[in-house]
């Protein structure tokens, strides 16, 4: 792909030739652009493409995936967007080729670190999933052999022989209709297996149409994954070029939305208050830590990074920090001594004063859901994705949620929705129908409870919140209601602004 100042010279091509280019509106993106694009059209295809995928990381965790109110909204943000989605649209080629692009123009911008890459992975498989499901079914062999997948559909009296096996071996077939069914090797199917949802015979699974989304998506991943490490090592010479950089840079710092590094109620929030406050605006997974850090006045490494982090994001100061921690490890028995040579490094390394200097986010959700799970001991991690469903049951009892929320939240936890539970469970606590924002980070969950509880106004040091819940009549929704993804689009062009003038120097 080569990048001009001026407009760019469009390729003409004929009707069989743009067909041929992107045959489906789904893509594996094995072959990169070679075509000239102007600088103006590589950035805002990059802004795009990201407004798109944050809307489908925002649309992930306000609904569940398997809905028709998912697939509706998200289908209007591909249409809006005007990326490909459908496969029986007239006149495909340019919101194709515009797709085709605008992927390879993030890779670049998130292959420069691991929380990156695993973001952009995740992204990009649930909008292929998205897309794969509205695939009409005559058009998936070919989309299969075009993504180089020898993935054979079984003749109709292949089929008949192994029917019933087949129909016992996947609990996901609706009753007893059987539709294609795809004879896939048996290393290609380990995810099926493991979970004990695909037959199988003579080193081949048997995969029905309804499961073959998860093979795709496998090896899809695999592929943008290696993709990524490869762009990773040419990246040095992508940077060198001045006119790239500066818009790289701000795409790579968009996908989280605020920074919750930015510390901006530092000071505003006294160690008198953290035991109130974790029983009303703390998430779960941050109330888990503080209720095992006051018991056993010790966190392990995970857990002392998690929760620091976080305390660090609501507001404590270096000062604050280093107190909270040694008063608590003291009262385990620790040594003041040994707490000085021993743990205050690591904090005062984690608000960058030693070390190499670098100030440390506080983990988002997909950070802590996918990465370093809690073993024997531990106590970090989401509790929606890392508890027993028994203990997290008994854990949401003794937080008070009735009985029907329970099984609400339960029911989004068995289907995966970890994020989605978890704003469940905000909702409950707060006494909203509609809380109003996607929830992607702890200290979010802090932030918008504490908006809600001091009825929108900033958190006061001198208001310490009583222990007993907020009456329900008294309980306010933000003011700003608008819906999440209109306000992602609009701070991602205030994060843009000015970019095009520069590009057109």
């Amino acid at each position: 792909m080569q990048f001009s100042g001026g407009k760019r010279r469009r390729l003409k091509l004929a009707g069989d030739q743009r067909i041929a280019c992107y045959p489906h509106s789904l893509q594996f993106y094995l072959q990169p652009p070679s075509e000239n694009v102007s600088l103006i059209e590589f950035e805002t295809l990059a802004v795009d493409r990201l407004k798109l995928l944050k809307a489908v990381e925002n649309l992930g965790v306000s609904y569940v995936k398997t809905t028709d109110q998912y697939r509706t909204k998200l289908e209007s943000e591909i249409r809006k967007l005007k990326f490909s989605f459908r496969e029986n649209l007239e006149d495909e080629y340019e919101p194709r080729r515009r797709d085709h692009i605008s992927h390879f123009i993030l890779r670049l911008a998130y292959c420069q670190s691991e929380e990156l890459r695993r973001w952009f992975i995740q992204q990009e498989m649930d909008l292929l999933r998205f897309r794969f499901s509205i695939l009409p079914k005559d058009k998936i062999q070919s989309f299969l052999k075009d993504s180089h997948l020898q993935f054979e559909a079984i003749s109709n009296e292949e089929k008949a022989l192994r029917t019933q096996d087949i129909l016992n071996s996947s609990p996901s077939l609706p009753g007893a209709k059987l539709e294609s069914v795809y004879k896939i090797p048996f290393a290609d199917a380990l995810e099926l297996y493991r979970g004990r949802k695909v037959y199988l015979e003579d080193g081949f699974a048997y995969v029905p149409l309804n499961d073959i989304v998860a093979i795709v998506l496998n090896e899809f991943r695999a592929k943008l994954s290696k993709a990524l490490a490869l762009t990773a090592r040419s990246l040095p010479a992508v940077q060198s070029d001045e006119r790239l950089q500066p818009l790289l840079n701000h795409l790579s710092h968009s996908y989280t939305g605020q920074d919750y590094s930015t510390q901006g109620n530092v000071g505003k929030i006294s160690l008198d208050q953290i035991d109130s406050l974790s029983t009303k605006s703390f998430p779960p997974c941050m109330r888990q830590l503080h209720k095992a850090l006051r018991e056993n006045h010790h966190l392990r490494h995970g857990g002392r990074m998690q929760y620091g982090l976080f305390l660090k994001g609501i507001g404590l100061t270096l000062e604050q920090a280093l107190q909270f921690w040694k008063q608590e490890f003291i009262r385990g028995n620790m040594d003041a001594d040994k707490f000085d040579k021993g743990y205050a490094y690591n904090i005062r390394h984690s608000f960058g004063k030693e070390g190499k200097r670098t100030d440390y986010t506080p983990f988002s959700c997909l950070k802590i859901i996918l990465t370093n799970p809690p073993s024997q001991g531990d106590y970090h991690g989401c509790p929606f994705r890392h508890s027993d469903p028994e203990l997290l049951k008994q854990k949401l009892q003794s937080y008070k949620i009735s009985p029907g929320g329970i099984n609400q939240i339960l029911d989004l936890v068995k289907g995966t929705h970890y994020q989605v539970a978890c704003q469940k469970y905000f909702e409950m606590i707060h006494n909203v129908d509609d809380c109003g924002f996607s929830l992607n980070h702890p200290n979010q969950f802090f932030f918008e409870s504490q908006r809600i509880l001091n009825g929108g106004k900033d958190i006061k040091k001198e208001s310490i919140q009583p222990e007993t819940p907020q009456p329900k009549t008294n309980v306010q929704k933000t003011k700003d209601e608008s819906s999440a993804l209109a306000s992602l689009n609009s701070s991602l062009e205030m994060d843009m602004e000015g970019l095009e003038s520069y590009f057109n120097e």
